[in-house]
């Protein structure tokens, strides 16, 4: 009797030792991993994280900072699809073992995640759940931050809208204004906690996203004063990148408040830190946001030095895209000048980077301004007409197949059906056949896609869908005129492959990667997690966050409409602005040629 205790007493402290060693291997690879990831070398602590998921560990507490950890690191790689993955993961470990506070952070951490991948709705859930917990607990840390991402996520929702669009700020659809309206909102509320915490950097960003909410709904006082106080705190902490981007935000508000001289002021400024920072594409930025607001000034001279020098480092940076736009804008200068030979020849130049970029609407720009040249010079070219002719097609196919009427003769345009045609008795048949096909599947599906934790549960749930579905004879319809005679087998072969992949992605216990749990220690494993535990670890998400997106986050400024995007081209260069102010000066620009002299047939 005495030996077999001692037998057992052997093979449970062997036992013992082996966990502890795989504890031990586990931990020990989490903390290098992360000590790289602090060093900047992310890929390496990848590699590490995920070796300490494949070792495992029985310590729920250590597996949520190594899931979070290895979202945060994906996260920064830029591979969100994983980043997603593990931060999900970390949720339903924080939800299953009852860890509020973790759960919050997880619930940010997955919502900063989702609104990157533009999941807007998904991810304003998630960064509601942060709020409420976090209110509910009295953390006013992760209240700042909850209400921060909500900011962000409205934000960048709204802004996603108006870029689809051709719209200035502050004329916006309804439904972008209501976006960005909230996200105000959000910011203000976490200007005033952060304003009562003292976190000075924090209040840095909350001003310069709220100055850029301003912005886009055309509040350009408010923005000015939101932009002014983030150039202060930015200047407070020797933040020389927060610095210039508030010097170009705040030349993008004056610009529309007509204060040109103001905004090329600033302007200056940003090209001066831009050059001390050696960020050449900034630089041509720069350049290229000064030769707009001189050519609003009418001072063409400077607009052209400015616009030369960007041509000049976009060249260098082989961005085809800037320096189309370079060449767009001398073109413009020029043309102002009455240099007519030098207009010609950056419009042809435009018109030859847009077809080697396959921008379109570049390549409209281009075609129309030839022909203003053409017309204002009087020139009959014998391109002349074939190149109007490919050009109204350009514009046509870039509008949806509608004209937009721009010294196009009306006898070249078809007129356009304003009633839809009737369909067929036949069609609407077919289309109701559609419908019933995806009732008949789809319906009772939604206990499928619920999730569980054991598997008597998940053949419960199955079982219950199964019992609820109604019999064939009851789900007939009168469209089965038009349903194929195999119909109900090909929805049963569906229906069965689709149960099969809706298994796999069931979230349980024993599909966490790295949870091990011995068969007789589940309970007491659960049982004894302290559901109040802080995971300091987050912290470093979110300084991750803000590096990852600080310039992004500052520098959210309304897209050019139908412009592609080149690095030494920003985000805002006025292109409405500066066409509306040319155009009223088109007819002043015009040669007035002797009487003698006739403009090119329009035969």
């Amino acid at each position: 009797m005495a030996e077999n205790n001692v037998l057992l007493s052997m093979r449970e402290d062997r036992s013992f030792h082996v966990r502890y060693r795989m504890e031990a291997s586990c931990l020990e690879l989490a903390l290098e991993g992360e000590r790289l990831c602090k060093a900047g070398d992310c890929r390496a602590g990848v590699s590490f994280f995920e070796a300490a998921v494949q070792v495992g560990t029985e310590d729920l507490r250590t597996l949520s900072a190594i899931y979070s950890q290895l979202g945060n690191a994906y996260f920064y790689l830029q591979e969100y699809t994983k980043a997603l993955e593990y931060h999900h993961h970390d949720l339903t470990l924080a939800r299953t073992i009852g860890d509020l506070l973790g759960e919050a952070k997880a619930s940010g951490n997955l919502g900063n995640t989702l609104k990157v991948l533009g999941n807007f709705e998904e991810a304003i859930v998630c960064c509601q759940r942060h709020l409420d917990i976090s209110r509910e607990l009295n953390d006013k840390v992760g209240e700042a931050r909850a209400l921060y991402n909500l900011g962000n996520v409205y934000h960048s929702k709204g802004k996603n809208v108006a870029n689809a669009g051709t719209h200035d700020p502050g004329e916006l659809p309804d439904d972008v204004k209501n976006a960005l309206q909230k996200a105000a909102k959000y910011y203000e509320e976490n200007l005033s906690i952060v304003t009562e915490l003292g976190d000075r950097a924090a209040q840095g960003r909350a001003f310069g996203n709220l100055g850029n909410t301003h912005y886009l709904l055309g509040n350009f006082r408010s923005a000015v004063l939101a932009h002014e106080q983030r150039l202060l705190i930015a200047k407070e902490f020797g933040d020389r990148s927060a610095e210039r981007r508030a010097y170009s935000n705040l030349g993008n508000a004056y610009i529309f408040l007509g204060e040109f001289e103001t905004a090329a002021e600033y302007y200056r400024r940003t090209l001066q830190l831009a050059r001390q920072l050696k960020d050449r594409a900034v630089e041509a930025q720069a350049c290229y946001s000064l030769g707009n607001t001189y050519t609003l000034l009418q001072d063409y001279e400077k607009a052209i030095d400015y616009h030369l020098k960007h041509l000049v480092i976009a060249q260098e940076l082989h961005d085809k895209i800037g320096e189309g736009r370079a060449c767009w804008s001398l073109g413009n200068a020029y043309t102002a000048l009455g240099n007519h030979d030098q207009a010609i020849h950056f419009a042809e130049r435009h018109l030859e980077i847009s077809r080697e970029v396959g921008d379109r609407s570049g390549e409209l720009t281009a075609r129309l301004n030839l022909s203003d040249l053409q017309m204002v010079l009087g020139l009959s070219y014998s391109t002349n007409n074939s190149m109007m002719a490919e050009s109204h097609a350009v514009e046509n196919s870039l509008n949806g197949g509608r004209p937009r009427g721009r010294r196009y003769s009306m006898e070249n345009m078809e007129l356009m059906k304003l009633t839809p045609e009737k369909k067929s008795s036949r069609e609407t048949m077919a289309d109701e056949g559609f419908f019933d096909l995806l009732s008949r599947f789809q319906s009772n599906r939604m206990d499928d896609q619920r999730c569980c934790f054991q598997e008597k549960n998940r053949l419960s749930a199955a079982s219950v869908a199964t019992s609820s579905t109604p019999p064939k004879t009851m789900i007939k319809s009168f469209s089965t005129s038009v349903v194929s005679p195999h119909t109900d087998e090909f929805l049963e072969l569906l229906a069965s492959s689709q149960s099969r992949r809706l298994d796999d992605q069931r979230a349980s216990l024993s599909e966490l990667p790295g949870l091990r749990l011995r068969q007789r220690g589940n309970h007491a494993v659960l049982g004894h997690l302290v559901a109040s535990s802080n995971r300091d670890l987050d912290d470093d998400f979110f300084d991750i966050l803000i590096k990852c997106q600080g310039s992004r986050l500052d520098d959210q400024r309304c897209a050019p409409p139908g412009a592609a995007k080149g690095p030494t081209v920003p985000d805002e260069d006025f292109f409405s602005l500066i066409l509306r102010s040319q155009a009223k000066r088109m007819d002043e620009q015009r040669v007035h040629l002797p009487s003698a002299i006739k403009g090119p047939s329009s035969s």
